[in-house]
C-alpha cells in the first residue's frame, strides 16, 4: 500500500500543450507534445498515446497535468520528459485537465 509519502514524492503540475505532431517511429500510435509548465519547469517534451481521442489541432493550447519529476524515457526518437496523465476509459486515454484555467507550472495536490 502506497503512503501520503510516497505521493508527496510525486511531482504533478499543470502545463499547456504549445506544439504537437506524430511521433512517427513509435509502436503505438503516439504524439509528440511540447508542453510549457512555466518559468520553474519550462518546456518540456512528452510521448503520448492519446491519437485515439485526440487529433492534433485539438491538443495545441489544451491545460494538462503531468508528472514532472520521473526519470526521461526514450520512446523511438522522443526523449519523453514528462508523463501526461489521463484516464483509461472505453474510448481510450482521456487526459487530466484542471476545470478552471491555472497558470502553467501549479504544483497538484
Amino acid at each position: 500500500m502506497a503512503t501520503i509519502e510516497d505521493f508527496e514524492k510525486i511531482d504533478m503540475r499543470v502545463g499547456t500543450i504549445i506544439e504537437v505532431a506524430i511521433n512517427q517511429k513509435a509502436k503505438k500510435p503516439a504524439y509528440q507534445l511540447k508542453i510549457d509548465f512555466g518559468e520553474e519547469i519550462g518546456i518540456k517534451t512528452s510521448s503520448a498515446q492519446i491519437t485515439q481521442c485526440y487529433e492534433e489541432q485539438e491538443l495545441k493550447g489544451k491545460q494538462v497535468i503531468a508528472v514532472v519529476n520521473f526519470p526521461p524515457r526514450q520512446v523511438a526518437e522522443v526523449k519523453s520528459e514528462v508523463l501526461v496523465l489521463g484516464s483509461k476509459s472505453k474510448q481510450g486515454i482521456i487526459l487530466l485537465k484542471p476545470s478552471s484555467k491555472v497558470q502553467n507550472g501549479d504544483k497538484i495536490y
